[in-house]
């Protein structure tokens, strides 16, 4: 088939922007290119906005949302019907963006990036069928309405994952917006722009301009058009997104870091346990914000956890992430590649124990952002590799003596994203989910739930995306004294 590349290329769009039902080339002519981690050659050239673009882009929006949040929420449903069959449609095309642009395993693109992210288009769709946007409260109605115009800033690790987390939901609601994607990982984007256009959606309710963070992203942040900003990325992006949109009050969504703990209770079955919290930490190459980085282990049980977790990592195939024996592709950039080298060296100077990996590339591959799936064990709760994101494949485990210290160390982070909890007595298990200080808890390794909301306590962030709460972010809510009597 196509490479998406070649696509975008015979559609000419790697050098426009989606604005106002059009694509328009940029105001300027700054442009980046996309590097493919696997063999760390540039494989496209893309546009670059700046705010004259943005300005086109929220003007547009802006005309729009009067008529788009006034219609039916059946023909907002019917749109976002039409897109999630278009994703489903080009599945292979975004899969092979998705591992060209930021190295995912063909494999796992096919099985989880893309389909998880059409399921937030369909449950958006589907919580918008039945969603109460009036409810009495006596003789008084209370309407949630349309918030306004939205700027969307999403990241590389996930990239159309994260895109369809904010722009179902926001549209369900009946906002407009503005979608200003991962420079590093554009492709994915401008694809769905073009699904965004085939599906017909009306003018100016979804455009799309790529850029820097520091330019596109600052000048969404800090419009006076924008009524809202929802950004997934790491704490320092989301401080200073924070910071340009306060002078203007709009309301600022925060997906944002994470180190989240996956406590394994002393009565656990660790041949289950121990394995599928590997897997949990290593999804995605270990570039998600809630993977659970920090396996918490009762300190009897250190020595059989490390030989666990030792083999469930040798199971892993890092490599081509073309090919179909490949679990693991490359690190998504060089920035993020040397801050994991730089981690994984860290965590040697600190004397944590190396039961698997380390630094440098996996001996068979000389080119491409490779990384070996590290783990390490008898960490310190005040180590660096402990505290900080890593954002790669490295797992610490820390040992405990009693359950109540599991949950200190558990919360003894600035985080609170995600957390997990194993054990055979569900009684315990769920007392111990009720106090971790995190925004998800998962119990036994449960199946993934696109209604749960997700989001975060402390410096992960604030707001909540998927589900109900996914669509309540982007409303307002009026009171309406009197109206039923």
């Amino acid at each position: 088939m196509t490479s998406p590349v070649g696509h975008l290329m015979d559609a000419d769009l790697l050098g426009k922007f989606y604005i106002d039902g059009e694509w328009r080339k940029p105001t300027g002519s700054a442009t980046a290119s996309v590097v493919n981690p696997a063999t760390e050659q540039p494989i496209a050239e893309v546009a670059l906005g700046d705010g004259g673009d943005v300005d086109c882009a929220v003007a547009a929006a802006r005309r729009a949302f009067a008529g788009w949040s006034m219609t039916p929420p059946a023909e907002r449903a019917a749109l976002l019907d039409r897109v999630h069959g278009l994703l489903l449609e080009r599945l292979e095309l975004f899969a092979q963006a998705l591992t060209c642009e930021m190295g995912a395993a063909i494999t796992y693109a096919r099985r989880a990036q893309v389909p998880l992210a059409a399921e937030h288009i369909r449950v958006a769709r589907a919580n918008l069928a039945t969603y109460p946007f009036v409810t009495p409260r006596g003789s008084t109605a209370i309407l949630r309405e349309a918030i306004g115009v939205c700027g969307l800033i999403t990241p590389w690790n996930w990239p159309l994952y994260q895109i369809t987390a904010k722009v179902g939901p926001a549209l369900a609601a009946g906002c407009t917006v503005v979608l200003k994607p991962s420079e590093l990982s554009p492709l994915s984007a401008l694809l769905f722009a073009e699904v965004m256009d085939d599906a017909g959606c009306p003018p100016g309710v979804f455009n799309l301009v790529n850029g820097t963070g520091p330019t596109v992203g600052g000048a969404l942040a800090s419009h006076p058009q924008v009524d809202m900003i929802s950004i997934t990325g790491s704490t320092r992006a989301g401080v200073l997104v924070a910071q340009a949109a306060a002078p203007t009050v709009k309301r600022v969504a925060q997906e944002l870091g994470g180190k989240s703990p996956n406590i394994i209770l002393p009565d656990a079955d660790l041949g289950r346990a121990v394995p599928l919290g590997v897997g949990a930490a290593f999804r995605n190459l270990g570039q998600s914000c809630s993977a659970p980085t920090r396996m918490l282990v009762s300190r009897s049980q250190m020595k059989e956890v490390e030989i666990l977790a030792a083999a469930a990592a040798s199971e892993l195939v890092v490599g081509d992430p073309l090919a179909e024996s490949t679990t693991h592709g490359p690190i998504a950039n060089r920035p993020q590649f040397e801050r994991v080298q730089a981690m994984i060296g860290i965590g040697l100077e600190e004397g944590a124990k190396l039961v698997i990996g380390g630094p440098g590339r996996p001996d068979d591959l000389q080119v491409g952002l490779y990384a070996r799936p590290t783990i390490f064990s008898n960490v310190r709760r005040d180590m660096r590799i402990a505290q900080e994101e890593i954002f790669g494949p490295v797992l610490s485990i820390i040992p405990y003596d009693s359950v109540d210290e599991a949950i200190e160390i558990a919360n003894d982070t600035v985080y609170g994203l995600g957390a997990h909890v194993q054990g055979t007595g569900m009684e315990t298990v769920r007392a111990v989910a009720e106090q971790i200080r995190s925004g998800q808890v998962h119990l036994n390794f449960p199946d993934w739930d696109p209604n749960a909301p997700f989001g975060g306590y402390k410096r992960s962030g604030n707001g909540r995306e998927y589900g109900l709460e996914g669509i309540e972010e982007y409303l307002e809510t009026k009171a309406v004294l009197g109206f039923y009597r």
